[in-house]
């Protein structure tokens, strides 16, 4: 068959091929009715717009970068894939870049993916949403960028996210609601900002329902699988140790699993494990992780969303908060021994 072009396209809505350029490049100077018209006939006609052409007659590359810094390869993944799938649906290409937060070479890395690519626009994820190097190359190239699941700043630019406070507090209580009373706290890469607001939401919940807090059960971690491993011997191999281990994602929870099982503990006779995000480790450890559902994709998808529309016309900065939902599983049940009464928050 031929090859659709653009004047099919104009002859089939009854339009001009200006007015379809506009369509496809979602420019704001057209009518609700022309903008259908055009889209049906593209749609009926099975067009696929020329990138090159499109690069032409908008200035634009039709292409926009994601910067991550994160060890769990299951939470990037989820994040990609969000990213890439409404980027596509909107005729965009993401390209995804690892960085190094701490690389003497980041303003030069960023800068020469924007060069090398042209790209349009950024979407940075933590911890790179809080990189001052970023933001002076972003800001001294005013180049349009969305922050996902920043720590600070929400006047700074477009940002989506869960409340990672609210989150941490209602998993913690979860499991003192199941009598546990020694329940230690795995904290993430100090570079990460939801590590500060997970922390503050396990401290804030202990205090509400007068749950003593043992600063030696809170560890460090790094969201690695091997820092879970890490910090779950550290813990598990106490003189009196925790009944309850709540890790601030899946990947060190995964670890903590893994040690126990070395040591013959019951998951959750002898001991609770509760993770952080959802990512597919959670459901392929054995047993299944009790764990926060951080809608990881729909963050990205909507962060995807929000560097669109700024590129289209720049609208004022929204901060989009989503939900999350606490999973409970096979890895956390009742505390091994009574723990007295428990104050109601």
């Amino acid at each position: 068959m031929p090859r659709v072009t653009i004047n099919d396209v104009s002859k089939s809505a009854g339009v001009s091929i200006k007015t379809v350029s506009r369509v496809i490049n979602g420019e704001a100077n057209v009518s609700n009715e022309t903008r259908d018209r055009v889209e049906q006939a593209i749609k009926a006609l099975r067009y696929k717009p020329s990138v090159a052409a499109r690069t032409l007659a908008g200035r634009r590359s039709f292409q926009i970068g994601l910067l991550y810094d994160n060890p769990s390869v299951y939470y990037t993944s989820d994040i990609q894939k969000g990213a890439s799938s409404r980027g596509l649906a909107n005729g965009y290409r993401v390209l995804f870049q690892s960085c190094d937060l701490r690389s003497r070479t980041l303003a030069a890395d960023v800068g020469e993916l924007i060069d090398h690519n042209h790209i349009d626009g950024i979407i940075l994820t933590p911890p790179l949403t809080e990189s001052k190097t970023i933001l002076k190359e972003l800001a001294r190239r005013e180049l349009p960028f969305v922050r996902l699941a920043p720590g600070g700043d929400p006047e700074l630019s477009p940002l989506v996210q869960i409340d990672d406070v609210a989150a941490s507090i209602e998993m913690t209580n979860h499991l003192i609601n199941l009598g546990h009373r020694r329940i230690a706290f795995i904290k993430g890469h100090p570079d990460h900002p939801c590590v500060r607001q997970r922390l503050q939401g396990f401290m804030d919940a202990m205090q509400a329902r007068s749950v003593p807090v043992d600063r030696e059960l809170i560890v460090d971690g790094r969201f690695s699988f091997e820092s879970g491993i890490e910090a779950g011997r550290r813990l598990l191999t106490r003189r009196y140790r925790p009944t309850a281990i709540f890790s601030s994602n899946d990947d060190m929870a995964a670890g903590v699993l893994t040690v126990a099982h070395e040591m013959a503990l019951s998951i959750p006779g002898d001991l609770s494990v509760a993770g952080f995000d959802d990512t597919d480790v959670a459901r392929i450890v054995w047993p299944q992780l009790t764990t926060i559902r951080q809608p990881t994709r729909r963050l990205a998808s909507m962060a995807t969303d929000l560097l669109l529309n700024a590129l289209s016309s720049p609208p004022p900065k929204p901060r989009l908060v989503l939900n999350y939902q606490l999973l409970t599983r096979d890895s956390t049940g009742p505390a091994p021994r009574a723990a007295g009464p428990i104050t109601t928050g």
